[in-house]
Parts: structure tokens; sequence; C-alpha cells
């Protein structure tokens, strides 16, 4: 998977760039706009790497990783009694022991569960027919289409060998009038009209379960966002939060506030023209 083919930028494109493409491809394929779930998984998991410094550079400068069958080293050295058995011998002596396979799965998750973490019960039935149980903790901050790995927890199939692990690749529930960019929350308030006028105080509930206050000047207008810093979402790795943008969106009028607004109006052309 080549996360900067999924963003359509090169490999040399800024971090600007890089999140401009993000933002344009998370438009075009979100799935509340009718794009493919799968689609967009892909483009958040590639946001999420090339994002980040040290995730990049491991991307850019992958290790080598060398992967065998269990069948390959059953026998000991494949080219023993050949004439390639003193090239090769050493060096399949010093691998690393064969496993068994990996177990993909997926699990859905809310969105309050990127903010505080979920234990999850996960059933998946082993290549022996075996149907497995386990407890699995999904860390904070996971993204959409990260993938958790969970050591020796994947297929027995062969008893000689170690259990492989289990990958659970995760899938978050959409949840209304809130959205996530990166390690930010986005929400939208409805204010009264009036209010924006005068200024007021308002109750914001979080994911989390808590509630901050927020003050709204005199004058705020529609479409007015507020920043309320350490309530975002926290990095996977650091722990540090990110912070929550409130949108002010003004409530359409009823028929008497329009009334009276239209009160108002006439009193102050009244005035600037006597």
């Amino acid at each position: 998977m080549d996360y900067y083919q999924i963003l359509g930028v090169s490999r040399t494109a800024s971090p600007q760039e890089i999140k401009k493409a993000y933002k344009k491809k998370a438009m075009e394929h979100h799935p509340d706009r009718g794009g493919d779930h799968n689609k967009f998984a892909e483009i958040n998991s590639a946001y999420e790497t090339l994002s980040n410094a040290d995730k990049k550079a491991a991307y850019d400068n992958p290790q080598p990783q060398f992967n065998y069958n269990a069948r390959d080293f059953a026998g000991g050295n494949p080219f023993a009694g050949t004439p390639f058995d003193h090239i090769f011998g050493q060096g399949f002596a010093q691998q690393r022991t064969p496993k068994n396979r990996d177990i993909t799965i997926a699990a859905t998750i809310e969105l309050e569960d990127v903010i505080r973490g979920k234990s999850l019960v996960i059933q998946y039935r082993l290549q022996s027919g075996k149907l497995e149980t386990v407890n699995v903790d999904i860390p904070p901050g996971a993204n959409a289409g990260d993938t958790v790995k969970f050591a020796g927890l994947g297929d027995d199939g062969h008893k000689q060998f170690p259990r492989g692990d289990l990958n659970v690749r995760i899938q978050v529930n959409k949840r209304k009038n809130w959205e996530r960019e990166g390690q930010n929350l986005i929400t939208n308030k409805s204010i009264n009209v009036f209010d924006l006028l005068l200024g007021c105080v308002i109750i914001v509930n979080t994911l989390d379960g808590r509630k901050v206050k927020l003050n709204i000047p005199k004058g705020t207008k529609h479409g007015q966002v507020f920043s309320i810093p350490q309530y975002g979402i926290p990095n996977i790795n650091t722990g540090k939060k990110g912070n929550l943008y409130v949108s002010i969106e003004a409530d359409v009028p009823t028929i008497e506030e329009e009334n009276i607004l239209q009160s108002i109006a006439v009193i102050r052309n009244q005035v600037y023209t006597d």
C-alpha cells in the first residue's frame, strides 16, 4: 500500500502539501458524502503515518523483514546436501523460529472510545476449528484503519511452532455533530441569535463525559470557532491531547424574535436619520 499514492502527493511533499491533500481526499471519499468506507480508512491511515515525522521516517526507510513458511524450517536447512549447503546453511541456522499464521479481524469502536481507550472481548475461530475468546485493550488515540497487534493470540494449527499474532483492525463509528481531524475534535453548538448579540456562557458536553463552560462574547458571528485546549484526542504514542474546536451556529429566529429584530432595525434607522 503506497501512502503517497493514496493521498496523491510526491515523496518530497511538504507537511502542508500532505495536509492539504488529505483534507481534499477525506472530503471526496467521506462515507457521509457517499464515499467508500474502506477507501476513507486508507486515507486516514496514510495521513496518520505521513503527518507524523517518526512514522514517516520509518515508512520511508523500512527495515527488511523476512517471512518464511514453517515448511522451510521443518527439516532444518532446506539446502542441506546441495552445492549451496556451505553458502546458506549458517544463515538459516540463525533465522528466527517460525510461528503459526497471524489472524486479522476488524473491531468497531465509538468515537468516545478513541479518547478513553476500549477493552474488547473478541471471538474468532482458529484453523483447528476452536472458538477463541480473548480480552484486548485498544489504546487511546487509535485511528480508523489502524491495526493493533497482540502477540501470541493468532493461530495454533502447528503445535510444534509458537502461536501467531492477532491483528485487530480498528473501525470507528461516526458521531453526529462531531468530527475528528488528527488529534483535534470539532463540534457545533447552536445558539440563540440574541445570545450571540448580547453574549452568554454555554456548556459544552465533551465526549469523555465532562462539562466545559465556554464564554461567548457579545457580537459573536455565525460560523465563529472557539478553541478549548487539551480536550481533543490523545496522541497514541505520547498521550498528549489535541484541542476541541467549537463552531458556533446561529439558531433561525422564531417569528416573534424576527419581529423584535425588525423593530430594533427600525429604531436604529430612525436614530441614524434623525
